[in-house]
């Protein structure tokens, strides 16, 4: 009610600057380049080179390459409903209700002092690309081979190795992940963003246990889906029902990669998980 009241009451106070337009939810956009084709999907993730300016003259944002995700507007004026509108290689500026951006966007309750809630705060955005999260996924995957063959290719054979010396048959994901089922679960399959808890075991592949929530006594509990674990846990516990128990075994980059993991993965090491998957 009193958000729908003050939408009321910028709209009508509000004048249209010149040169742009105004969606319903308070936004005006101008394009510079607009092409024709595909419009992004709500979930797909936008490569965007962007800034933030404040009356033209002081700077948010700096000029940034940056990927978003795309998802329905969150607040009035929100800037990725302007986003929504726009091709590949278009190019635009968005102008915001400030008060909401610093509110919403910037977590800043208050506005600055050196701001006004009649300043003209503005987003420059071009569109670069736009894929789902599976392409961007096989993009950095790619990547990440392209960049270190060598290492990629003495991960593969040290892991088909592993495979042969302990008479393991499984068949990888697109990704390259593999994993074998232990126990059957209950059928029911968590979906992108349950809270899921799991029961594991981690370990190289030389048999180092580096760590274990059964050790713990107590599952991890965590959102999957969201990136808020490793690519190939993300993509295996997926894969698995209630109940279910099973061994992930997971190449280099779908684990941490070039970079590897405090002082017991070091990088390039391909991870085995022994999971259950308790609940969710």
């Amino acid at each position: 009610m009193a958000f729908g009241v003050m939408l009321s009451m910028m709209t009508s106070c509000n004048k249209v600057p010149k040169g742009y337009k105004a969606t319903k939810n308070g936004l005006y956009y101008r394009f510079y380049e607009q092409n024709i084709g595909e419009l992004p999907q709500i979930g797909e993730l936008v490569e965007v080179t962007f800034s933030c300016v404040v009356n033209d003259t002081t700077p948010i944002i700096p000029v940034t390459n940056n990927i978003l995700m795309l998802n329905e507007p969150a607040f009035y004026s929100d800037f990725i409903e302007g986003v929504a509108m726009m091709h590949k290689n278009d190019s635009a500026s968005f102008i915001v209700n400030i008060d909401s951006t610093f509110m919403y966007l910037f977590a800043i309750n208050k506005l600055p002092d050196e701001f006004k809630s009649t300043d003209v705060m503005k987003f420059n955005i071009k569109v670069n690309d736009f894929y789902s999260e599976s392409e961007y996924i096989k993009k950095m995957i790619e990547a990440v081979k392209n960049r270190y063959p060598d290492e990629t290719e003495r991960a593969y054979a040290e892991m088909q190795q592993y495979f042969a010396n302990n008479h393991i048959t499984v068949t990888p994901t697109e990704t390259g992940l593999y994993y074998e089922m232990k126990q059957e679960g209950n059928g029911e399959m968590p979906k992108k963003g349950d809270n899921v808890k799991v029961h594991y075991t981690g370990k190289l592949l030389n048999g180092m246990v580096f760590d274990s929530s059964i050790e713990r006594g107590e599952p991890i509990e965590v959102p999957i889906g969201m990136g808020y674990v490793i690519p190939g846990w993300d993509e295996g516990i997926m894969m698995m029902s209630k109940h279910e128990k099973g061994v992930l075994y997971i190449p280099y980059y779908l684990g941490y990669g070039d970079r590897g993991a405090g002082a017991d993965i070091p990088p390039f090491a391909n991870l085995i998980f022994e999971v259950e998957l308790v609940d969710f």
